[in-house]
């Protein structure tokens, strides 16, 4: 039997307060198709991490294997099966 490994998707505490936002795993190649399959079982979360535009807000971050995601429009950052992606809020101050 072969075992496919799926991308693993973290929320941060901070996050998590606000969401509830457990860890999932789910299959995908780009980080939209990632966050499409959560997003089907959590809507909340999408409203909260994307804009009426489906972009990143400007107050979420997203990391792919501790790669800032690039596209934050289109979210057509590639993500390997064994991929580990974050979500999380920015943190700004001064």
């Amino acid at each position: 039997m072969i075992k496919c490994r799926m991308a693993k998707v973290h929320f941060t505490s901070n996050l998590r307060r606000h969401v509830d936002s457990p860890a999932v795993e789910c299959e995908g190649a780009t980080v939209r198709e990632i966050l499409d399959e959560v997003f089907k079982v959590n809507t909340r979360l999408e409203t909260y991490v994307l804009d009426d535009q489906r972009a990143v807000r400007k107050h979420m971050r997203i990391l792919v294997d501790g790669v800032a995601v690039r596209d934050l429009t289109g979210l057509t950052d590639a993500v390997l099966s064994n991929s580990e992606v974050w979500v999380m809020q920015a943190l700004s101050g001064g």
